[in-house]
């Protein structure tokens, strides 16, 4: 009779051992190098991932936590995050255009399988895939197709959020389809924009070619910005344009102010506080940026006609009459996508040596302006 109850005591502990060792205790990490961007976090384990993302969307302080998991083992306290991903992803789906460069970069867009709205996306190589129809349509951002959604599987959705949270994030989570924040639009430094890169090593357990590729980045942003200090002017820049009676420009602490700052351009609005737009009268930009020698930027304008059709005061200003106005706007894809949008935030080397090449065409005399043109 000893024997019979000895088994399965055996069996028990047995059991018990194998669970404990499954189950895998938080322990020291090593957290990946983050320099400039502010919105994400990485901590390095043995086999697996925390990414924290803070900021998602402008004045919230919520943080979302995610386990990315290398192996199937049981982390402890899994409960308490806001997703669990297997890591490496197969495949994914991403929702804004500024998410592709990073996949391209990193050599695995073909793990992309769907994405809502696909003019949007411009890069020829991604538009190839979409011809084959290897990447799927997804409607819009904010109303994803749940059905195409379930039917395509992806391991991981990384979303956006303008305010308050994307409603869609609940209903594909009831799916069981993970989905990640991921708030590279938040970010002001034009170097912690292009540092998210880091964010899609980390899902596709590519990290040092991750950090190789933005180091490089780093470095010619850097280049650019030494030499364009080495000049002797600063010229007065002027941005924005009207939509209606009220003319929308950045604010002072902006990305885009921040170019100019570091081509060593002198922006008339760099004192406004704030990381958004400036919202002002026709008057009061007449008045203070009249004289201004560039315009760059001038909203949805590609070109010089449109600009006085629609407003003819826009000819009073001297960058308008000397032809000294320049805009991302005419670059596009093959569906009319503008590349700016799309890459411009993974490559902020080529924007600002595209600004210093424009304020200060004789420091960069091989280069071709890319993102920028000047306005017929």
């Amino acid at each position: 009779m000893r024997k019979l109850y000895f088994i399965p005591i055996i069996l028990l502990i047995h059991f018990s051992c194998k669970n404990e060792v499954k189950k895998t205790k938080v322990s020291e990490s090593l957290a990946t190098k983050i320099t400039y961007a502010q919105g994400f976090e990485i901590e390095n384990f043995m086999d697996h991932k925390v990414l924290k993302i803070s900021n998602p969307w402008p004045g919230t302080d919520k943080t979302y936590t995610y386990l990315l998991k290398k192996s199937d083992r049981t982390i402890e306290r899994e409960e308490n995050f806001d997703g669990i991903i297997q890591i490496p992803v197969r495949n994914l789906v991403v929702t804004s255009t500024t998410h592709i460069p990073s996949l391209e970069m990193l050599g695995v867009e073909e793990l992309l399988v769907g994405f809502p709205n696909l003019n949007y996306i411009s890069s020829e190589k991604t538009r190839r895939l979409i011809e084959k129809d290897e990447i799927k349509e997804l409607g819009k951002n904010e109303d994803i197709n749940t059905e195409v959604l379930i039917d395509l599987s992806p391991d991981v959705v990384v979303t956006f959020a303008v305010e308050g949270g994307n409603k869609t994030v609940s209903t594909i989570q009831k799916t069981g389809i993970p989905v990640i924040y991921n708030s590279d639009w938040t970010e002001t430094h034009p170097l912690g924009k292009a540092e998210w890169i880091k964010f899609f090593g980390a899902l596709v357990d590519k990290e040092k070619e991750a950090d190789s590729i933005f180091s490089e980045i780093e470095n010619n942003y850097n280049f650019a910005k030494d030499l364009a200090a080495q000049s002797a002017t600063k010229p007065t820049v002027l941005s924005g344009a009207m939509y209606k009676d009220i003319w929308y420009l950045p604010q002072g602490d902006s990305w885009a102010a921040r170019f100019i700052a570091d081509a060593n351009g002198d922006y008339l609005w760099k004192e406004s506080k704030g990381t958004g737009s400036h919202s002002l009268n026709l008057e009061s930009v007449l008045e203070k940026g009249k004289e201004a020698q560039y315009w760059i930027g001038p909203a949805q304008f590609t070109s010089l006609e449109h600009m006085y059709e629609t407003h003819s005061v826009y000819s009073k200003f001297d960058a308008f009459q000397q032809k000294k106005i320049y805009s991302f706007n005419t670059v596009k894809g093959a569906t009319g996508g503008v590349l700016y949008y799309e890459l411009a935030p993974n490559r902020p080397d080529i924007v600002l040596k595209d600004i210093i090449k424009i304020l200060h065409p004789r420091l960069l005399p091989e280069h071709k302006l890319y993102f920028f043109s000047l306005l017929e």
